[in-house]
């Protein structure tokens, strides 16, 4: 892997899933994250669309084991509160020239979103050959990104976006893919009622699929 996409390359290699939290009290982040790594799924990406999400980042943070990201990075503003936060790694939809810059000044990992070939190409000139895959399923699925990783062999992906326990399987099959972003391990009427041990059995047979 490259310099640019060592690290991330890393956190991605941890597990075969990566949970995509939305997480609207900063009150259950701690115990959320702690189910979440004691269900074997250390890396976990926090999306900064709700008010909570950097105090989120912050608790997350703090949990021994784990590996904290944050997603939906669009703006240099947002790589730098997500670092003061405590974000380890950041996730974007997309790449633009601003936020890698942004990244790259404040020395936070990056998986940059790509979905056709010609923006995969773009990151790779860039230096980064670990991408995200988004939005998997409406960009064609796991047949796309295998026929994408036909000509771009030394790209890996982590596909996020309509992923599921139905068909996460079928993207960690192929051989360009090291991880999926999922939220199924983490259901919004879970985390509300705080069923941590329902989210740590989720997070355990997430962590058990095959790669």
């Amino acid at each position: 892997m490259s310099s640019k996409s060592s690290r991330t390359f890393e956190i991605c290699s941890l597990a075969p899933i990566v949970p995509v939290l939305v997480v609207e009290d900063a009150a259950q982040a701690g115990p959320l994250a702690e189910a979440l790594v004691a269900g074997g799924l250390p890396a976990l990406e926090v999306t900064l669309r709700t008010p909570a999400a950097l105090d989120a980042i912050r608790a997350m943070a703090k949990v021994p084991g784990g590996v904290v990201g944050a997603g939906t990075l669009v703006t240099p503003e947002d790589v730098r509160a997500a670092k003061a936060a405590g974000a380890q790694f950041g996730v974007s939809p997309g790449a633009t020239d601003t936020l890698i810059a942004a990244c790259e000044a404040e020395g936070l990992p990056l998986l940059p979103g790509a979905a056709t070939a010609s923006e995969a190409m773009r990151l790779l000139e860039r230096g980064y050959d670990m991408l995200k895959f988004f939005p998997a399923e409406a960009s064609g699925g796991a047949s796309a990104l295998g026929a994408i990783g036909a000509p771009l062999p030394q790209i890996r992906f982590c596909p996020t976006g309509g992923v599921s326990p139905s068909n996460a399987a079928q993207y960690l099959s192929l051989p360009n893919v090291v991880c999926a972003g999922g939220s199924w391990v983490a259901p919004k009427h879970m985390v509300q009622a705080g069923d941590w041990a329902g989210i740590e059995a989720l997070a355990k047979e997430a962590s058990a699929l095959a790669r």
